[in-house]
């Protein structure tokens, strides 16, 4: 059976320790590959690694740097298929899922920041007669980047990109739960030819490698993204120290439907913004709050198209809905369903165990799980579920959708739904989360900023802030 081995100053290598995790297959749930067991030492040696080769990289020339990235990201093109298969063997996504979203994304990270890093300017201020001001944006040494299960190579990648395009040099950690499109980009790596030392990939578990990357005095920076309580941890950890922070953590976002809106193109678009990749991604809307007007419609014919949905080996080129990462992740959902019946809740379709055929028969699957009946302020309604499960809830006015919508500790995204261009601007003002699609959902431009407010994290991700980020400022006043 397969050992992933982490990449360290430009090899692959065992981890010190000599001990491995078992990797699962949520689709069989039965363990394919191991996974290193590693510790500060392997992150130690990761960041001694990096602190070598930045004297090097941090002054190649954009241009170099750029054509690099640019290989990297010809090269995860060329690898889709044997990428989007890993992904989705890990993860339990559906393999077309993987390959026309999270790959091809992987893919563009790599492209933009390629390409951006070509156009990153500094500012200047002048002070009439007396002085110029100027602004020196430098790269900041060796970062850390540490990265979610539920968009393995999507979010790595949208991390370690902007970091190495600014000229750091990164210790990152992807998902132990979801390791292996991180292995393989580490052979991507050394095909486009990045230096040694200048990205390493360190496997294993958060209390051990997270937790050694927070606390190492010699990163300067640390990008996560995952859970809130997490997140919490390393900024407790970190926050100390003076590194730098950019905490992407969870939603619980709400999908707001008013009557005028364009009805067809609302309902698909909402089937797939509440259940996409199981409805683990931290940008599904959770909660769908609908005008009363339109409720008993569009709750029927939600319903309806939710059973349509085929749950399905991942595998399969015509299955929507694949597993459940984990049997532990799938047990946490199925406890949130059973909470929502004893809060009062209605379940109108799903709320159980899928039990397939075949290869996927002790595989991990649930029924895209649709509820109503429930108050805006119950636990099932507050918490983060991360799974196929969203609840309905009516509203009779714009100001009680938008105490619905602003009642939770998370402020990550939220979709409006109306042909009111006047309530859409008015709307997106008063929504308390750090996105706001009107009339779409996972619309990405990535020049623009990405993060959320509230318990959502601090610090914005993407685009020029990612640059930004990723590098440390320097004015310079000389005097004419």
């Amino acid at each position: 059976m397969q050992k992933i081995l982490n990449y360290i100053d430009g090899q692959l290598v065992p981890p010190i320790s000599a001990q491995y995790l078992d990797n699962y297959n949520p689709a069989t749930g039965e363990v394919y590959s191991f996974v290193p067991d590693s510790d500060e030492r392997d992150v130690a040696a990761a960041v001694s690694a990096a602190e070598k080769a930045f004297s090097d990289w941090s002054v190649t020339p954009a241009e170099q740097r750029s054509r690099i990235l640019m290989r990297i990201s010809e090269l995860i093109d060329k690898n889709l298929d044997q990428l989007a298969l890993a992904e989705s063997i890990d993860q339990g996504k559906p393999v077309s899922l993987a390959r026309t979203v999270d790959i091809s994304r992987a893919s563009s990270n790599f492209h933009f920041f390629a390409t951006g890093i070509l156009h990153f300017a500094s500012e200047a201020h002048v002070m009439e007669n007396r002085a110029v001001n100027y602004t020196v944006r430098a790269p900041m040494g060796v970062v850390g980047c540490i990265s979610p299960w539920n968009l393995p190579l999507y979010l790595f990648t949208w991390k370690i990109a902007p970091a190495l395009a600014a000229g750091n040099c990164v210790v990152a950690k992807p998902s132990e739960i979801t390791p292996m499109t991180a292995y393989l980009l580490s052979d991507i790596c050394k095909e486009a030819g990045l230096p040694a030392g200048v990205l390493n990939i360190v496997h294993g578990l958060g209390p051990k490698v997270g937790d050694a990357i927070s606390k190492h005095p010699k990163i300067t920076a640390i990008s996560f993204t995952g859970g809130t309580k997490t997140g919490a941890e390393i900024a407790r950890i970190a926050a100390p120290m003076f590194k730098k922070l950019s905490l992407e953590l969870g939603g619980k976002n709400p999908n707001i439907i008013f009557a005028d809106c364009h009805y067809d193109e609302m309902l698909e678009t909402s089937v797939r913004s509440s259940f996409s990749n199981q409805g683990e991604i931290c940008l599904c809307g959770s909660r769908m709050l609908v005008e009363r007007s339109i409720y008993d419609r569009f709750l029927n014919d939600f319903v309806e198209r939710v059973k349509s949905l085929k749950v399905g080996d991942p595998l399969s080129e015509d299955t929507h809905q694949g597993a459940i990462v984990s049997k532990q992740h799938m047990e946490k959902i199925l406890h949130y369903i059973d909470l929502a019946k004893k809060e009062g809740g209605k379940i109108r379709c799903g709320g159980d165990v899928v039990k397939l055929s075949g290869r996927c028969q002790n595989g991990w699957f649930i029924a895209p799980t649709v509820i109503d009946g429930l108050s805006y302020d119950c636990r099932t309604n507050q918490e983060e579920i991360f799974g196929p499960v969203v609840t309905l809830m009516p509203f009779d006015s714009e100001e009680q959708a938008m105490t619905i919508a602003n009642s939770t500790s998370y402020g990550l995204a939220s979709i409006v739904w109306t042909q009111d261009l006047t309530r859409a601007h008015r709307v997106a003002n008063l929504l308390k989360t750090g996105i706001v699609w009107i009339n779409c959902w996972m619309l990405r431009d990535l020049r623009t900023p990405f993060g959320g407010v509230k318990n959502s994290g601090v610090g914005r991700e993407g685009g020029w802030e990612a640059l930004r980020f990723f590098t440390e400022a320097k004015n310079v006043c000389v005097k004419l």
